[in-house]
């Protein structure tokens, strides 16, 4: 299936590691020139280094507890150099624990990290988006809006909130050819991944390979996802083939999720 993404710009966040990195490097293979987003300029300039070279890819130094720095910088590199045509957003999870003991101000720093600066990148990509009548908004959040998950309190709260913002934003956008859909990542085979197994071992007494065949377990697939295979499904949303598709939840999850 020809995607259509030749010359198309794409602004991916968190893409030094995990499911962002393969989302740039998907965009990248499909002819998007990508520009990286993230706080570690090293980490940065490794994984733009493995981009194929095609095309002009960069990046932008930025940290997401500062969401109006973040703005600024977006907005100095579009006045500068080019829109976007697709934004991924995708940031790391908070920490984990009951949500009942979670501080006050671990909610705040997640809502700042997650939609604050979700927002702010939304305000500075749209206007290029409505020029070109093609705009593809792809947050990356959690199966958790469908189904909160034990022992990540915090993270159920904001991710929630963020899947409500995505689907106002998307009944509002759809008129200018702009969708706004979101991802939602089962166990995947990330960093966060291994210390969120890590923590069940140390709080259960079990072995960390148990933990991890438990959460194998418990996903019909009996197995963990690929960040290619996140990565794959966010690239068709950003395509012009998923036109039509928007203000959706779309788990890729190997089938965890109860609800439909």
């Amino acid at each position: 299936m020809n995607l259509e993404l030749n010359n198309k710009y794409a602004l991916v966040c968190g893409s030094t590691a995990g499911i962002g990195k393969a989302t740039a490097l998907a965009l990248a293979t499909e002819g998007v020139q990508v520009t990286l987003i993230a706080r570690n300029e090293e980490k940065l300039k490794a994984t733009l280094a493995e981009l194929p070279q095609q095309r002009n890819h960069d990046y932008i130094v930025a940290d997401f507890s500062n969401p109006i720095e973040l703005k600024a910088k977006v907005s100095e590199y579009i006045s500068e150099n080019h829109g976007f045509h697709i934004l991924v957003n995708n940031t790391g999870g908070p920490k984990g624990g009951p949500v009942f003991s979670a501080d006050v101000d671990e909610f705040e720093s997640a809502f700042t990290q997650h939609l604050k600066c979700n927002h702010v990148l939304a305000q500075a990509v749209v206007p290029f988006m409505k020029d070109e009548n093609y705009g593809r908004i792809v947050n990356v959040i959690s199966t958790s809006v469908k189904q909160p998950l034990d022992g990540l309190g915090v993270s159920n709260t904001i991710r929630g909130a963020v899947a409500n913002w995505s689907k106002t934003l998307a009944n509002e956008l759809g008129q200018f050819g702009i969708t706004v859909n979101n991802v939602l990542p089962g166990a995947t085979g990330t960093e966060r991944l291994s210390e969120i197994i890590k923590n069940k071992s140390t709080k259960t007494g079990v072995t960390i390979d148990d933990a991890s065949n438990a959460m194998k377990n418990a996903v019909p697939a009996k197995r963990f996802a690929k960040p290619e295979e996140l990565a794959d499904a966010i690239t068709f949303l950003a395509s012009e083939r998923a036109a039509y598709i928007n203000g959706i939840n779309l788990p890729v999850d190997g089938g965890r999720t109860k609800s439909l």
